[in-house]
C-alpha cells in the first residue's frame, strides 16, 4: 500500500528535509507551502496554500478526509515574531496563532479517523524548546507552542493502543531560515547550540512513538534542569535577563 506523507511548511528548512528523508524512506509525498517555486522538484504532489487563512485550511482538510491514504502527517508550517505585544502589529499575532494552533488541530483531525481505521499512522507537531518557557518579545510563539505541546501529551494518551503515534519535535536552534526571517544573527548566539536540520529530523523519525523528542544533549539538560525550578523562579530570571 502506498504511504502517504503530508508535510506542511514544506518549501525550506525542517519542512524541505522531512520531504527529502521521508521520500528516501519510501513515502509518497503532499507537500504544502505558500511558494509554488519552492516545492517544484521537490517530488510528488504540490499543494499550495496560506494556513493562516481558515479557508484554506478548511479546502486542504476536506482533501485529506476525502483521500484516506494519509500515513504520515508533519504540522510543521510556523514562523516567528519579535517585539513586546503591547507594541507589534495585531495581524501577524493573530496570523501564528491560526497557524500554529488551529491549523495544526484542523488538519490533524482530517486525518485521525483513517488513521485510527488502519489502525496504523504517525503525526509530527514540530513545536519548540520555547514551548517549555515564557519570554518578553516572544510572548505569542513560546504560548502556541506550549499549546502544540500539551495538545501532543493529550493526544498521545488518547491514541494509545490504536497504532497511532503522536509527537511534538521541540528543537532548540536550528540552522533554517526560520532566524534568517526573524533577522537573528546567529554569532549572536553561542555556536555550540546550534543543530542541523537533517539531525533534528533524522532524531525524529529514529524516535516516532515517544511523545517528546528534543533533539541534542544540550537541550536535553536544560529542558531537565529548567523544568523542574519553580515558576516564580523561571520568571524571575527570566525578568532579570530582559533587565540588562
Amino acid at each position: 500500500m502506498t504511504k502517504l506523507a503530508v508535510i506542511t511548511g514544506a518549501s525550506a528548512g525542517l519542512g524541505a528535509e522531512f520531504a527529502r528523508q521521508l521520500r528516501a524512506m519510501g513515502y509518497e509525498l503532499l507537500v504544502v507551502a505558500r511558494r509554488r517555486e519552492r516545492l517544484e522538484g521537490m517530488g510528488g504532489e504540490i499543494w499550495v496554500a496560506d494556513l493562516s487563512v481558515e479557508e484554506e485550511v478548511e479546502r486542504l482538510a476536506r482533501h485529506l478526509e476525502g483521500r484516506g491514504d494519509v500515513a504520515m502527517l508533519v504540522n510543521n508550517a510556523g514562523f516567528g515574531t519579535q517585539g513586546r505585544l503591547a507594541a507589534t502589529e495585531w495581524e501577524p499575532q493573530m496570523a501564528m496563532h491560526r497557524l500554529h494552533v488551529l491549523a495544526t488541530l484542523r488538519l490533524t483531525r482530517a486525518v485521525l479517523p483513517q488513521m485510527i481505521a488502519r489502525g496504523a499512522g504517525a503525526i509530527v507537531n514540530v513545536s519548540s524548546v520555547a514551548g517549555f518557557a515564557r519570554a518578553a518579545g516572544n510572548v505569542s510563539y513560546c504560548a502556541t507552542k506550549a499549546w502544540t505541546n500539551a495538545f501532543s501529551e493529550g493526544l498521545w494518551l488518547e491514541l494509545r493502543g490504536t497504532g497511532v503515534t503522536v509527537q511534538a519535535l521541540c528543537p532548540g536552534f536550528t540552522y533554517t531560515e526560520f532566524h534568517d526571517v526573524l533577522g537573528v544573527d546567529r554569532r549572536k548566539h553561542a555556536p555550540w547550540l546550534w543543530m542541523t536540520a537533517e539531525f533534528v529530523v533524522g532524531e525524529s523519525l529514529r524516535n516516532l512513538g515517544k511523545v517528546y523528542v528534543v533533539p541534542g544533549w544540550r537541550y536535553k539538560v536544560f529542558l531537565a534542569l529548567w523544568t523542574k525550578l519553580p515558576a516564580w523562579l523561571r520568571l524571575r530570571a527570566e525578568f532579570e535577563r530582559i533587565r540588562k
